[in-house]
């Protein structure tokens, strides 16, 4: 029996950790991109922009119409003949027609408006698709910030707790010898406030720890947003070997927005060309195939049969409308828009580009210095800590030493932070966003 309750017990520890494996920032990713709510909508709209791009939608295809109608008439008379003035009366008569028919309209040609309407649903299509790449790049950027933000945060959550363990172990030390008079009750007191001070940032801080992870669940459409999350990265690797001219080369040529703006061009062009379009004449081509039933009651004939082909071509130009110059002119200027926002659009990628680039240079530079200056707050707070178990050192420069050490704890943490966010944003704005999905 005891056996057996052992083994349950590794199972059940087995499966726990099974279920508990770590979540690595790919797995988060993988995870997102199938069931986040905005991308599954945006894919709808591409799918729907893919299902517009036909040709029947475009005009190539004929129409066919089956129709079929029946009517009638319910008519009384009176008949006075001249010559003789005598009236003939009739009553409820009821003629009938059933009348059926297939029609064939075809557009065959129409001013090359069926094909640049065409080429427009493709271009649509082709934007569909651009849409979904920026919406999967903003929700990979958004989750990966999001992602190291817990980490941060984590991070800081344990810097916070090694607080509290050097506040709690400096008043045991004073509350030691505070009752046996080597210190002063101000040193205690002291103590204690600098103590609970640390425990409230630290009670804090595991706020911040659960609404990051809360965020994460969020992005990762996860229904239970307040399940816990284990993540596989306690530290925050930075990637120092971003090289400009590159990002520069792919922002230009890759940029999804960019690409977006020449599609924008593209579809104000071929707008245009349906403008043109009606300087051309048309040709229809119509047939058709149709039977009519009648019955008459009180005509000579009381019932005809009628059945047959119909058909023909239909050839016509629009000569003038009244509008044509002014939808002409509206579209050459939203071509010329279109090339401006483009224009815009690419000087303020570069602008972009260049500014997050210096800030990433410069938190580089930052980092580094801020791990020299934690390797020496780290030396300094260990011969402060001697200093004061031997009594050589105030309660108060002791805590300078120790708030020192923190500062430049959290100080490198900001800075490695602040890194990779520009890291992420670079690799955004050049098209290279989907390196954290390797």
């Amino acid at each position: 029996m005891k056996r057996i309750i052992i083994t349950l017990c590794i199972c059940a520890t087995w499966i726990t950790a099974l279920h508990a494996q770590p979540y690595t920032l790919k797995k988060c990713l993988q995870e997102g991109l199938s069931n986040n709510y905005s991308i599954r909508i945006t894919r709808n709209d591409e799918q729907i922009s893919h299902n517009n791009a036909t040709r029947a939608n475009a005009g190539y295809l004929p129409t066919v119409d089956l129709s079929a109608g029946y009517s009638g008439t319910l008519d009384n008379t009176d008949t006075k003949n001249r010559s003789t003035g005598s009236t003939t009366a009739e009553r409820g008569i009821y003629d009938q027609t059933l009348r059926a028919g297939l029609d064939v309209n075809w557009t065959l040609f129409d001013g090359f408006n069926i094909s640049t309407t065409y080429k427009q649903l493709k271009e649509l299509e082709r934007m569909g698709k651009t849409n979904t790449r920026i919406t999967l790049e903003d929700f990979i950027a958004g989750l990966t910030a999001e992602y190291y933000n817990y980490v941060q945060q984590k991070i800081r959550l344990k810097n916070f707790l090694y607080a509290v363990s050097l506040s709690k172990e400096r008043l045991r030390i004073v509350e030691e010898r505070y009752h046996i008079g080597n210190f002063s009750r101000l040193d205690y007191q002291q103590a204690k406030v600098d103590f609970n001070a640390d425990s409230a940032q630290y009670m804090k801080q595991q706020e911040l720890v659960v609404t990051s992870r809360i965020n994460l669940n969020e992005l990762m459409a996860i229904q239970e947003v307040n399940r816990p999350l284990h993540i596989s990265d306690s530290v925050i690797n930075v990637n120092d070997a971003l090289i400009y001219d590159e990002l520069l080369s792919t922002t230009l040529s890759t940029n999804a927005n960019l690409l977006k703006a020449a599609q924008n061009t593209t579809i104000a062009q071929l707008d245009y060309r349906r403008v043109l379009s009606r300087n051309y004449p048309y040709v229809k081509l119509n047939a058709g195939y149709g039977y009519t039933l009648n019955k008459y009651e009180t005509n000579a004939t009381s019932r005809r049969n009628t059945w047959g082909m119909n058909g023909g071509v239909t050839v016509g130009i629009n000569l003038w409308d009244g509008n044509r110059r002014r939808e002409k002119l509206n579209a050459s200027l939203n071509i010329r828009n279109s090339q401006l926002e483009r224009e815009q659009l690419e000087l303020g990628l570069k602008a972009d580009l260049n500014n997050l680039w210096q800030a990433y240079r410069n938190n580089l530079r930052l980092l580094n210095l801020e791990r020299q200056n934690l390797v020496a707050a780290r030396e300094n707070h260990e011969i402060a800590k001697e200093r004061y178990l031997l009594g050589d050192l105030s309660g108060i420069e002791m805590r300078e030493a120790q708030k020192s050490l923190l500062d430049a704890e959290e100080r490198i943490l900001s800075a490695e932070y602040d890194t990779k966010i520009c890291e992420i944003s670079l690799l955004q704005i050049s098209g290279r966003i989907t390196k954290y999905l390797e």
